[in-house]
């Protein structure tokens, strides 16, 4: 493992060879079929559009890298985040096949649902979750789409800026104490105690179906992107990890639409939750206690889902972990850009990617862990903008209107 200031990583001693097909077995879990059936039914959803992809030349420049790309989610269905393919996707899933016995059997589509000819049925459903903010406002605005109940648990460190866009959707939202992985636990609790169902992205022990439902939605973005990108893959992708469920999401579009000319993916988490690079070094899953604090709130998960593992320990490449300062600089850099470059509004989250980077810069070895040099062409997923502004306006000095005007 290489350590320096503010940062670990490692390589994966467990990563596929470039050649090795993705396989039936992840198919079972992330399949094409999947993917297609998300990008259909999300992009003809009231609001769709396609995500933009910037290219950063005087940021690449600076870096060292002969381009740097950067998928933007932060005005994805107005709710600032790439959550929004996922957790509604997997509320519109789960009425759509409540209505299904109601229906001869077939699945309602989102316009009938919309439409209000099944709204007895589906007004009587609650979903649930528990979330650091973006996941669970992706499950409330779904609810509120769609027309079910919708109940968010918090945990003891989620902002009120977060707490307050979740509950402008119409959920009820309570917060627990403890961490992230608490919440979990008592979501699960209460949904078992009062018949409601919980819509996750991360899985455990007998429950799958539903968070696939969401890894599949968040494939819209990595679909989106092999399209921008002309069927040229950059070399490095650089992508978030939480529970998992992005990183193997991403992992398995690129693997099913590069084959072994798929980019090198580089997992980045904080230092505080760094379960996926522990787990790789153990070889196992291995969950991280303690608070979990960290400005890198999405990312603020200490275990692992077990089925987005199956597919990132094996496709992951290295994994680092970087400490919050590095968010805060790739957060700052992002809002004031260079030579040509759009001025990027980004959460904390959304710019772990370039915090990798930024680390990098700083830490002797790392560029080289990560097989990075001169001819790179780096990918960069902007998971999240301004979705709490308060805290993005202290770091920045700026609005994220300033920031675009």
């Amino acid at each position: 493992m290489l350590t320096g200031p503010g940062v670990r990583a490692c390589r994966n001693p467990a990563a596929a060879p470039a050649q090795e097909p993705y396989g039936a077995q992840r198919a079972t879990i992330l399949n094409e079929a999947g993917f297609e059936a998300a990008q259909r039914e999300i992009s003809q959803w009231p609001g769709y559009a396609v995500a933009p992809l910037h290219a950063l030349p005087g940021l690449a420049a600076k870096l060292g890298i002969a381009a740097l790309f950067y998928k933007d989610e932060s005005e994805r269905f107005g709710l600032k985040s790439f959550k929004a393919l996922g957790g509604a996707y997997a509320v519109y899933r789960l009425l759509a096949q409540a209505v299904a016995p109601h229906n001869g059997g077939v699945p309602a589509s989102a316009a009938d649902i919309l439409s209000g000819r099944w709204r007895d049925i589906v007004s009587a459903i609650t979903v649930t979750c528990a979330t650091d903010g973006n996941h669970g406002r992706s499950v409330a605005w779904g609810a509120q789409l769609f027309g079910c109940r919708c109940v968010i648990f918090i945990h003891a460190t989620v902002s009120e800026g977060r707490r307050a866009a979740i509950a402008r959707y119409g959920a009820e939202v309570v917060r627990v104490a403890g961490n992230y992985d608490d919440s979990v636990r008592h979501a699960d609790a209460q949904a078992r105690a009062n018949g409601w169902t919980v819509v996750s992205d991360t899985t455990y022990e007998g429950y799958r179906d539903i968070p696939i439902d969401v890894m599949h939605g968040y494939g819209v973005m990595s679909r989106e992107i092999v399209a921008q990108l002309g069927g040229e893959p950059p070399t490095h992708v650089l992508v978030q990890a939480g529970v998992g469920a992005m990183a193997a999401s991403v992992a398995a579009a690129f693997w099913l639409a590069w084959g072994e000319h798929r980019p090198r993916l580089v997992v980045i988490e904080p230092t505080e939750a760094d379960c996926h690079l522990r787990s790789a070094l153990a070889g196992h899953v291995v969950a991280v206690s303690g608070a979990l604090d960290t400005i890198m709130a999405g990312l603020a998960c200490g275990e692992v889902s077990p089925a987005a593992w199956e597919i990132v320990g094996a496709a992951a490449d290295a994994f680092v972990a970087v400490e919050d300062r590095y968010a805060i600089d790739a957060v700052r850099a992002f809002a004031n850009p260079l030579g040509t470059d759009p001025a990027i509004v980004s959460g904390e989250t959304g710019a772990t990617g370039l915090a990798a980077l930024l680390a990098a810069q700083d830490v002797p070895g790392l560029r080289e862990l990560l097989g990075m040099n001169a001819s790179s062409r780096v990918l960069l997923l902007g998971s999240e903008g301004d979705t709490d502004p308060e805290i993005y306006q202290r770091i920045t000095g700026k609005t994220a209107d300033e920031v675009r005007a």
